[in-house]
């Protein structure tokens, strides 16, 4: 085909074998072209389109993210991208480059479009998450959308270690699924989680509320423990579905690779959720056999909270004694009354069975030393004393002003026979 040096605005007979060819429509930059490889090598290939046109892809436009371009031969059907309607050779100028990020990202929506399940490889790691390879496009997957099994737990959160935990799945391959493509924004997640939960989906509905399994401990967090069982199943225990009684750190009862028996309690989409104290009876059904509001008891101080101590009387129950229940006078600091490990004797004031609460008190215990009086300053005793005291004096100065008199009186009588006396001589 002979090549044409001028550009087709000065070529009317070019215009006309256009026009007159009605499979042909002349395209414009960026449009997307079919044609046939003439030739290809390294340096370049050059494409036959429709036999009206011959365009030639070179340089870095032979790079792309598609891999259907890497093995090209005559006679293959390709598709380019056009950058230039005519080179200084007449030849259009193509790209399979963009037209390769096209097809990938076309592929890509295709993907999120029909949740196809894929395997995709690692190829890096950061504290956030991995880098995974899906064709020849580069997406990320959160540690959010890790299956249970991968989920860096780390405790405390150190994001030293979640990266060092992270980096262990490099060169590894994952079954994902493509849950978000944005070609503008060059944003492509997948997730291992939605893959994962596909497959949980059929396995969980062999299961229902109320079943009895038995598991491992696989991991052991703050709110929480979680159980493999029946095959790659996972379940979670609560803190609170873990023992009867109360427990700060589940560390504290269960640890990794604990065999265990649970009850499922709920399923909620693909997550189950089990409770170990199920399987044991209710120490508070039957606890007034054992306490009573009333009793004078001894208890294991566990901790002091702003609002009181909790208290454990044996391994089962666990009761609270409030702050305004433990002194008289206002409690300023908790660490002048009990502290952690203290044995204390309590007395117990309230028994709530059904909601798992006992009340205690240690101000209960203590009896006032006298009766006070109103202003709470001395007892009345001690002010009937002294009244009694005043009043005494006050008697004793009647009975000796009567005396007084008494002689004052004698004296006279004791004076008249001394005049008389003096009369008669």
């Amino acid at each position: 085909m002979p090549k044409n040096t001028k550009s087709t605005n000065n070529n009317p007979e070019f215009e006309k074998l256009l026009n007159d060819n009605k499979y042909f429509q002349m395209p414009k930059v960026g449009d997307v072209v079919k044609g046939t490889v003439i030739n290809a090598s390294k340096n370049e290939v050059r494409i036959d389109i429709n036999g009206v046109k011959t365009g030639v892809v070179r340089g870095r436009e032979l790079y792309n993210e598609s891999e259907e371009y890497g093995k090209l031969k005559p006679g293959d059907e390709v598709e380019a991208t056009v950058i230039e309607l005519e080179n200084e050779k007449g030849e259009m100028d193509l790209s399979f480059r963009y037209a390769g990020q096209q097809k990938a990202w076309d592929y890509l929506r295709n993907l999120m479009a029909s949740e196809e399940i894929i395997s995709v490889k690692i190829t890096d790691a950061n504290k956030g998450g991995l880098m995974a390879k899906v064709g020849h496009t580069t997406g990320f997957l959160p540690v959010s959308q890790l299956i249970p099994e991968h989920y860096p737990r780390v405790e405390g959160g150190d994001k030293n270690k979640i990266l060092e935990f992270l980096k262990k799945f490099v060169n590894q391959s994952l079954k994902v699924k493509v849950i978000d493509v944005d070609q503008k924004e060059d944003k492509l997640i997948v997730s291992e989680k939605a893959a994962w939960e596909e497959v949980q989906e059929k396995a969980v509905s062999k299961f229902k509320v109320g079943d009895k399994i038995k598991g491992k401990i696989t991991a052991v967090t703050d709110f929480g423990a979680f159980v493999e069982f029946d095959d790659k199943m996972e379940g979670l225990i609560h803190i609170s579905e873990i023992a009867w009684q109360r427990i700060d750190d589940p560390r504290d009862v269960v640890k990794i690779g604990d065999k265990i028996e649970a009850e499922i309690i709920n399923i909620e989409g693909t997550k189950i959720f089990l409770s170990m104290k199920k399987l044991k009876e209710d120490p508070w059904k039957n606890l007034d056999k054992k306490y009573k509001v009333g009793d004078m008891v001894k208890g294991n101080v566990l901790k002091a909270n702003p609002f009181g101590l909790f208290v454990e009387l044996d391994r089962d129950i666990h009761g609270l004694a409030h702050i305004s229940e433990l002194s008289e006078k206002p409690v300023a600091n908790l660490n002048e009354i009990a502290k952690p490990g203290d044995t204390l004797s309590f007395k117990i004031i309230s028994i709530e069975p059904q909601h798992h609460r006992l009340g205690l008190s240690l101000k209960a215990l203590k009896e006032p030393s006298s009766v006070k009086a109103k202003d709470d300053k001395e007892p009345i005793v001690k002010k009937a004393e002294e009244k009694n005291k005043k009043t005494k004096p006050e008697k004793h100065s009647v009975a000796k002003t009567a005396q007084t008199k008494k002689e004052k009186k004698d004296a006279k009588t004791k004076v008249k026979p001394t005049k008389e006396k003096k009369l008669q001589k």
